[in-house]
């Protein structure tokens, strides 16, 4: 296996990691207006990811980092030809940063009110276009022969990619329901569980007709056993939030994301851009990474840091690992 392969596998599982852990992560702020009854409740959904957020956010940092540093022709493809839908990602997710640190800052209503909204509306919004960005990367867009992204953003938005926003959503909000029901106690943990319950059936119809059209345009063995994993582990994440196992839930939702994103990674290798107009111009993991000295390089530092950074962020769920209730948040001044 070549270096770039390795890269290609490593980037791979540095988009699923950020979407394990920013799913539920998004998934919460979805649910401050779906779950959530009054302004304690909001809080407490909040609570349940303040210590961990920013640590999510790392993972996408270093896969686009990464993205940049191994393939750097992939990078300025994806960049270029899906700027408007990134730049709404991003100023998601710094207003959803602004909105975390600044809600609290005044106990006025009208303050709090607005702040929340944004955190609702700024998980919501990537929620949708993380999906829709992939589905088309795996669909293929119009590249030419100089490696340029010449489509426009409406051509982004066809029935393939939107239905495969709707799986990020739905999937994602299950992720943080499953994850509000693992870190609360009370009512609001039995209403999470019964929401967590229509919202994985709801994502499963979804993830079997997109799953499976991916199969059908792009796969092969290996992408049916990925997606046969991410079905059954759907189905018993489902069913074990309906059974109050939620730990379990958690794990298998979990498992989801993670095949759902190996089969995508899989019905791509070995491009990382195809092109619609011709197969001649695809832009493949050969084509569009970086000298294999860099290569080499990085792939030193990563063997260093990745350790590093796992460990303290592991470290930091178990310390946070309580439950939490509205009986453990503190009274407004």
């Amino acid at each position: 296996m070549h270096l770039h392969d390795v890269w290609f596998v490593l980037i791979a599982v540095l988009w699923t990691g950020y979407f394990f852990l920013e799913g539920f992560d998004f998934g919460i702020g979805i649910l401050t207006k779906l779950l959530a009854r009054d302004r304690p409740e909001r809080r407490v959904l909040i609570n349940t990811i303040g210590p961990v957020w920013d640590g999510n956010e790392v993972w996408l940092l270093t896969a686009g980092g990464a993205t940049f540093a191994a393939f750097p022709e992939w990078y300025a493809t994806l960049f270029s030809g899906f700027y408007l839908p990134l730049l709404i990602i991003l100023l998601c997710l710094i207003v959803r940063v602004v909105a975390f640190e600044y809600r609290s800052k005044r106990s006025d209503d009208r303050w709090q009110t607005s702040w929340e909204q944004v955190i609702f509306w700024s998980s919501l919004l990537p929620s949708v276009l993380w999906g829709v960005a992939f589905a088309n990367m795996v669909r293929g867009v119009k590249i030419d022969a100089n490696k340029e992204y010449v489509g426009t953003f409406w051509d982004l938005l066809n029935v393939y990619s939107i239905l495969g926003g709707l799986v990020t959503l739905t999937l994602f909000t299950f992720h943080g329901a499953v994850f509000a029901a693992l870190k609360t106690v009370g009512d609001i943990r039995t209403r999470a569980r019964r929401l967590a319950f229509r919202l994985g059936i709801t994502a499963a119809v979804l993830a079997v007709l997109f799953l499976g059209w991916t199969q059908k345009d792009n796969g092969d063995g290996t992408t049916l056993g990925a997606l046969i994993v991410a079905v059954v582990a759907l189905v018993a994440a489902v069913w074990m939030i309906r059974i109050g196992r939620e730990g379990w839930s958690f794990v298998f939702s979990g498992i989801t994301i993670a095949a759902s994103m190996a089969m995508l990674f899989l019905a791509l290798f070995p491009n990382v851009m195809p092109s619609s107009l011709n197969d001649a111009w695809n832009l493949t993991v050969t084509n569009a990474s970086a000298t294999p000295y860099t290569l080499r390089i990085m792939t030193w530092c990563a063997a260093i840091a990745t350790p590093v950074v796992l460990i303290y962020q592991g470290w930091t769920y178990w310390v946070f690992r309580k439950r939490i209730g509205t009986q453990h948040i503190a009274e407004a001044h």
